[in-house]
């Protein structure tokens, strides 16, 4: 190829990526930030709040749909169209003015943003061979827990300089420019002019055999018959209740039970997210112990995911404290416990499936995931008022025990299934 070669460019697109799940997350976490505010001004009630989250998550449970489109039509051109619509339907929010048309737009939002998952699983699957998938995913997948970083302090300045309207424009224009940005640096290995020849064959060289696209479209329903879909996708479910929590309620929480005035919910609701970008690298990197010492790479992110389900039992104790910033210091084990087990089980999608499939493989178990979310959305809404956030914050911190449980049971590697698979070299690291 001609043209200048540059040295890791896989690195520079997982990049481009996490940058554009920055702002995904930045655009879904601005409502969270801004809910006390916009809610005192338009009069909107916790339970009406809760339907709001819940159109999200509907909208989100959609994922299966764009993750098909993706592995169909391309990452590049089918990312770029859900970017844009996330990004346009984000400043229109900036024009609502009853909780039924806010609720409207995040179901739109939902199915717009939950592109970002299966984009980020397809260009892991693409354009990282096994052994590094792990670290690539948890490079993605800090672009989650950034945005959600950034949204405190950049919607309550928003707010406190111009109104809470303003934050929703500002979010989403930062949007289009990553589209702009998306478009024009973005290819696939296989057209990539930048793309070495020794790392397009380091790529290669370490895609297992058995996981390389047969070029065929993915059948939904063939794998729904599959045991590893449901050994990644029940999980999910138990566990993404966290990450919404922490996303759409812990802002409310912390000004409804602890006191907590704008000013300091821009000073502490974004370390939670601090922690787990921690946990984001925390994960692979206990993998790679794992595998170091002989345990294989499927049994190593079983044995990351255990350890963060038992770090998640702190967040159990979040309501039972008196002190509000041992809530914050408990929360932020939540959120770092959370990545770590997260963004394992997310990863494994890339191990288990065909790059063909993947994509739409980490659309349905994100349906699960958003579906586990949205029905512990609606209790919040329908409960708290009623029984408090203790039971809740007692749930969050015995779910991904169960969780598990269910990937050790039910995931199979297919790597020691297959008798080709003697064929391929194991990857050690």
């Amino acid at each position: 190829m001609a043209g200048p070669k540059l040295k890791a460019l896989r690195w520079w697109m997982i990049g481009l990526i996490m940058l554009g799940a920055v702002i995904n997350y930045l655009t879904r976490s601005t409502l969270g930030v801004a809910a006390p505010t916009l809610m005192t001004d338009l009069g909107i009630t916790t339970q009406q709040y809760s339907w709001i989250t819940a159109t999200f998550q509907l909208g989100i449970m959609l994922q299966p749909i764009s993750g098909y489109v993706l592995d169909v039509i391309g990452l590049k051109t089918g990312f770029a169209i859900f970017a844009t619509a996330w990004s346009l339907i984000t400043m229109a929010h900036g024009l609502a003015h009853s909780w039924p048309a806010f609720a409207g737009l995040r179901g739109l939002l939902g199915l717009a943003e939950g592109s970002a998952n299966p984009a980020g699983m397809k260009a892991v699957s693409e354009w990282f061979p096994a052994k590094e998938r792990g670290l690539a995913g948890g490079v993605y997948n800090i672009g989650a827990s950034m945005g959600s970083v950034l949204a405190p302090p950049l919607v309550a300045w928003a707010i406190i300089a111009y109104d809470w309207r303003t934050a929703f424009v500002i979010a989403g224009a930062l949007g289009l420019v990553w589209v702009v940005l998306w478009l024009r640096f973005y290819q696939s290995p296989a057209k990539h002019p930048g793309l070495s020849d020794a790392e397009r064959a380091h790529i290669a060289a370490g895609q297992e055999g058995h996981l390389r696209s047969d070029g065929a479209r993915p059948s939904v329903l063939a794998l729904l018959r599959r045991r590893n879909f449901w050994g990644i996708a029940l999980p999910r479910f138990l566990a993404d209740p966290t990450w919404g929590t922490l996303a759409f309620w812990i802002p409310l929480y912390l000004t409804k039970v602890r006191g907590f005035d704008l000013g300091q919910i821009a000073l502490f609701a974004w370390l939670p997210f601090v922690a787990a970008d921690l946990g984001c690298l925390f994960g692979p990197t206990v993998v790679l112990f794992l595998q170091r010492r002989g345990i294989s790479l499927i049994n190593a992110r079983r044995g990351a995911f255990t350890l963060g389900a038992l770090l998640m039992t702190g967040m159990a104790f979040v309501g039972r404290v008196d002190s509000p910033y041992v809530a914050i210091a408990l929360l932020c084990l939540g959120g770092f416990a959370h990545q770590t087990l997260s963004v394992t089980v997310i990863t494994m999608a890339s191990d288990l499936f065909k790059t063909n499939e993947v994509a739409t493989v980490a659309g349905m178990a994100g349906t699960l995931g958003n579906f586990g979310l949205l029905i512990f959305s609606l209790l919040i809404g329908g409960l708290v008022a009623k029984v408090g956030y203790d039971p809740f914050f007692l749930a969050l911190g015995g779910l991904d025990l169960l969780g598990a449980v269910l990937l050790w049971t039910l995931v199979r590697d297919p790597a020691r299934a297959k008798p080709s698979a003697a064929a391929v070299p194991v990857v050690t690291v």
